[in-house]
C-alpha cells in the first residue's frame, strides 16, 4: 500500500474503540454484518430506466449472501419483460455483491437490484424478525392464485372521466355508474383462475363465465360501460 510523504512522517495514535459494526435484525437474529455471506432475508426493491418509461418490482430470498430465489414483476415497457427473463436466469446463485456488479440487462432491474441490495444490507427485509427467515418460492405467494402480478392500469381524461382498466380482481370488463355518472362498482375477470381451469380441459366459454365476478355498488349501477369503447 501506497502512503503519502506526509502520512509517512507521522506518528502513530492508537485506534481505541473496536466494536465493529452495528447489529441488524435477520430472520429473527441480530446479525454483524462483515461480509456478504453475512446477509440473508427476503425483500423488494423498485427500479426505473432513465426516461422512465417502465419499472421493476424486484423480490429476491437471499440465505448466506446467496440469491436463492428471485421474482421480476414489469410494467410499462414491452422490452422489459424478456429482461426480466434474462435476468431471472442471471441472479439465482450469485451472491448480492455480485449480483450488484451484473449487468441484469435492463435498466430498471439494475435500480432495483441496487435498492433492494440497501434494503437488505441495512436489515430492513421483510423477515426481519421472522425465524429461520421464509422458504424458498415465498415470493410467489404474492402473486395469489393464478400467479398473476398485482396490476393496476386506469386511464383518464378531464374531457371524459376515467376509464378502469385492469385491477388486482382481474380484466374490467365494465363500470358501473350511479345517475351522476360516478363509478360506483366494477365487473371484471379473474385472468389467473380462468386460464387454469382451460389448461385442465374446460371449455373457454364456460371457464370465461364461471370466472366473472362484481366489485363495489356494481349491481346498484344505473348505467353500464364498456371501459375500451365507451
Amino acid at each position: 500500500m501506497l502512503y503519502s510523504h506526509e502520512v509517512e512522517n507521522m506518528c502513530v495514535v492508537a485506534k481505541g474503540p473496536k466494536h465493529g459494526p452495528a447489529p441488524i435484525p435477520e430472520e429473527g437474529k441480530w446479525v454483524k454484518a462483515y461480509e456478504i455471506k453475512d446477509i440473508s432475508g427476503l425483500s423488494h426493491g423498485i427500479g426505473w430506466c432513465a426516461p422512465q418509461q417502465g419499472m421493476c418490482k424486484l423480490t429476491l430470498n437471499v440465505k448466506e449472501g446467496i440469491i436463492e430465489e428471485a421474482l421480476i414483476e414489469t410494467t410499462g415497457c414491452s422490452g422489459m419483460t424478456h429482461s426480466a427473463a434474462m435476468a431471472a436466469e442471471i441472479l439465482q446463485g450469485k451472491t448480492m455483491l455480485e449480483a450488484l456488479n451484473t449487468d441484469l440487462v435492463c435498466d430498471a432491474i439494475n435500480v432495483a437490484m441496487r435498492e433492494i441490495f440497501k434494503q437488505l444490507a441495512y436489515g430492513r427485509s421483510q423477515t426481519a424478525f421472522s425465524e429461520g427467515g421464509l422458504p424458498v418460492g415465498a415470493s410467489l405467494e404474492d402473486l395469489g392464485k393464478g400467479l398473476r402480478s398485482q396490476v393496476g392500469t386506469i386511464f383518464a381524461t378531464k374531457a371524459k372521466g376515467v376509464r378502469y382498466l385492469e385491477m388486482a380482481e382481474g380484466y374490467i370488463l365494465s363500470l358501473g355508474l350511479d345517475a351522476d355518472n360516478e363509478v360506483i362498482g366494477y365487473k371484471f375477470v379473474h385472468l389467473g383462475k380462468m386460464m387454469d381451469m382451460i389448461k385442465k380441459g374446460i371449455d373457454p366459454k364456460e371457464a370465461y363465465e364461471k370466472n366473472i365476478s362484481s366489485y363495489g355498488r356494481y349491481n346498484d349501477a344505473v348505467k353500464y360501460i364498456d371501459p375500451r369503447q365507451e
